[in-house]
């Protein structure tokens, strides 16, 4: 189960890579047109479908790296209990929010896609479609969470940059 969450977590982490080349991409063809007097129609939403795919994409990678900002300060101060108990607290409390995040992110995808709605600019693409990423982004993040709760519940150590690099 171990390899699959982490395989998980890095495919999602690629397909952001991949967005993040797909932001690059449509900005240079949107430049290039300019210069060439030229329009290419939604090569700005598709810059902001691909950016905001990356961030979601990224977060559940990013997360089991150890790279989202914590502050530390406080669980460092702490008695190593009490600073486990205040991190699965912080955890738990966590997954709650991205449980929320998550259903309402496939709540938007799922009516989007069932009212038909698409987007205003140019390019017409039904948003469903763009939405995809933050439903499946912020559903892996809850899953991150998750995992990292059972983790710590078990005894195990907190997943550093460190600890994965390595």
């Amino acid at each position: 189960m171990r390899r699959f969450l982490d395989g998980l977590y890095g495919a999602a982490g690629l397909l952001a890579g991949l967005c993040t080349i797909g932001v690059l991409v449509s900005v240079l063809a949107a430049i290039i047109a300019r210069q060439l007097s030229m329009n290419i129609p939604g090569t700005d939403a598709y810059a902001g479908y691909f950016m905001a795919a990356a961030g979601f994409l990224a977060l559940s990678s990013t997360f089991k790296h150890g790279e989202h900002i914590r502050v530390t300060l406080l669980l460092n101060s702490l008695q190593p209990a009490s600073g486990r108990r205040l991190d699965i607290f912080a955890l738990a409390v966590g997954c709650l929010l991205a449980a929320a995040f998550a259903f309402f992110s496939a709540k938007l995808t799922y009516d989007s896609w069932q009212f038909n709605d698409i987007s205003t600019s140019n390019d017409a693409t039904p948003l469903w479609i763009p939405q995809i990423s933050m439903a499946v982004g912020t559903l892996l993040f809850l899953v991150a969470l998750i995992d990292e709760l059972i983790r710590r519940s078990r005894g195990l150590a907190a997943a550093t940059s460190q600890q994965t690099h390595e």
